[in-house]
């Protein structure tokens, strides 16, 4: 008897253990599949390939001192509206903080919330309580998305700029009588081409790169991007074989424009988006390079590791369906 029972309980532990059926997982994987398209179409919108297409920023007006510009420039009249896990609102984060406009451009962080479908205030603001909402104030009717960076003028309630290319080039030029720093020109006359190539080169392979490989929805359009923002970055590690920065010795927007990118790869691209092929502190010159800018004065007061994991890992549904949070990578060789 103590014989069959061993059996029978060996049997039952068997059977309760064993794999789904296959009718289970073929309906399962499909349902699954059959939903993850409809969310990313909502996250990431794409083309027949199945290659991810950025929406094109809505506000691209400046500031300027032209007389009876709308925007001119001034202190306390405008804010900047970011989120710490963003990449494209860190760069505005840090030239804010290089050219030491704290005193002259407020900012207010937002969260991204999955339940409200996209950025929210912890507390309202202006009346809002999301950033869409915050979009409609500014424009009767707006149907785009309601994306960070937004510099926002707190006189007339309007949206300046919500493109952070433009945005940056702005915070460097347009304040410089409120700056701390106004010698520091992140975008000289002498180096606007080299500049502009540089940005030609990184921003569809790289700064845009990690994302057409994380929301690609085929893997031809994976390999693609992946191949693509490999072969940059293996370009921009030769080059800074000689270099200090990508042009030359002097610091400029083209800097920053990767920095924020390469700041984030190894913490979640690499994992979370499926850039694994090779990690920035695997690269001798670039990680030299990252290390570098991050210990600009002001820098590293922009950076938030914890909330870049939360961000991403805690809010990209469709990528990281349970939700979990992971403890690294180690990222002490910046220190």
């Amino acid at each position: 008897m103590k014989t069959q029972s061993s059996s029978s309980n060996n049997s039952n532990q068997t059977k309760s253990g064993t794999l789904p059926s296959n009718l289970i997982i073929k309906s399962g994987k499909f349902v699954w599949t059959t939903l993850w398209h409809m969310m990313m179409a909502k996250l990431a919108p794409r083309d027949p390939s199945g290659a991810y297409i950025r929406p094109a920023s809505a506000f691209r007006n400046t500031i300027s001192t032209e007389t009876e510009h709308p925007f001119p420039p001034a202190a306390d009249r405008y804010r900047l509206y970011v989120g710490l896990g963003c990449p494209w609102a860190h760069r505005t984060l840090v030239v804010r903080s290089l050219k030491g406009l704290e005193d002259a451009i407020p900012i207010t962080i937002v969260s991204p919330s999955p339940e409200a479908g996209g950025w929210v205030f912890d507390v309202p603001e202006n009346g809002c309580r999301t950033l869409a909402e915050l979009y409609l104030q500014a424009k009767s009717g707006y149907t785009g998305r309601s994306m960070v960076p937004v510099l926002w003028d707190m006189q007339t309630n309007k949206i300046v700029n919500n493109e952070s290319s433009e945005i940056i080039v702005i915070l460097n030029s347009q304040f410089n009588q409120f700056a701390k720093h106004p010698e520091l020109d992140l975008y000289p006359e002498s180096l606007k081409d080299a500049i502009e190539q540089w940005n030609e080169k990184i921003y569809p392979t790289v700064n845009n790169g990690v994302y057409r490989c994380g929301f690609a929805q085929t893997q031809a359009a994976y390999n693609l991007a992946c191949n693509q923002l490999f072969a940059t970055l293996d370009d921009i590690d030769r080059a800074l074989q000689t270099n200090r920065y990508l042009c030359g010795n002097d610091l400029t927007l083209a800097d920053v424009r990767l920095f924020t990118t390469l700041f984030r790869f190894d913490v979640v691209y690499y994992g979370l988006f499926k850039c694994n092929r090779r990690r920035i502190q695997d690269y001798s010159n670039l990680s030299r390079y990252l290390r570098e800018l991050y210990h600009l004065a002001g820098v590293a007061s922009t950076c938030d590791i914890e909330a870049i994991k939360r961000d991403y890992y805690g809010n990209l549904f469709p990528l990281n369906p349970g939700g979990i949070i992971p403890t690294g990578p180690d990222m002490s060789y910046l220190h």
